[in-house]
């Protein structure tokens, strides 16, 4: 499986993944900088930071930031290893190879999977680590709810980050289910909706119970999109 994974990161061409995703992580860091310390999240009349109901501390907009780009990223990354590869027919080459196309799949996911999980947690550690860096010579506008020294902090960072990335398999599933680049792309921001966004002051993104149950759900979908494989026809 290993050598199947590497050679999907070989034949995606990871290196320009890796640039891009040191590019959203560089981007991600200066925004979240700024929104900190230069202000930009404050109301021009008040001069203190607008933000929603229960989202005053600086892991919230952090969090935020990062859920949605590299969901979007996930999805971006599956449906270029897997629905364009059905739409280009590449894929009937690689099914042609005398491995079980379940086998082929589960590597192409998992390759995924493992880089954007691994581009996700040094993101969020980089942004942290900016800020916390800040904090030694600016005032931040937000409070520093976190504690790099804390065990707690990692174990939390790293199961939010499995969450995000294993939200992609929903934006996979209903991407081969219609056949479209476009409509995987589309749910990553549907899901983002679903669960980051506020409805008066309910929302998901706090939620203790939801995260386990939206993983559940995500894995459930990533074996529907692969149930079948080895009889199902080509797209």
């Amino acid at each position: 499986m290993l050598k199947l994974i590497k050679l999907e990161w070989k034949k995606n061409g990871i290196g320009t993944h890796i640039r891009n995703a040191v590019i959203l992580a560089a981007v991600l860091c200066l925004f979240t900088f700024a929104f900190a310390y230069l202000g930009i999240a404050n109301d021009p009349d008040t001069g203190v930071p607008d933000v929603a109901l229960g989202n005053n501390a600086i892991s919230s907009p952090i969090e935020l930031f990062t859920s949605m780009s590299f969901l979007v990223f996930t999805s971006v990354m599956l449906s270029s290893f897997i629905v364009s590869a059905y739409k280009n027919k590449t894929m009937n080459l690689m099914f042609s190879y005398p491995i079980k196309r379940q086998k082929i799949l589960i590597s192409q996911m998992l390759a995924v999977w493992i880089f954007n999980f691994a581009a996700l947690v040094l993101t969020k550690l980089l942004l942290y680590g900016c800020v916390l860096l800040g904090s030694q010579f600016m005032v931040s506008a937000f409070p520093l709810d976190f504690n790099m020294a804390s065990t707690g902090f990692y174990v939390q960072l790293i199961a939010k980050s499995v969450v995000i990335v294993t939200m992609g398999f929903i934006a996979l599933f209903i991407g081969m289910a219609m056949k479209s680049s476009k409509a995987t792309i589309i749910s990553s921001f549907l899901l983002i909706i679903l669960t980051q966004a506020n409805v008066g002051d309910l929302t998901m993104a706090n939620n203790a119970v939801f995260p386990v149950i939206l993983t559940l759900i995500s894995l459930a979908f990533a074996f529907l999109s692969i149930h079948g494989a080895e009889t199902k026809d080509l797209m």
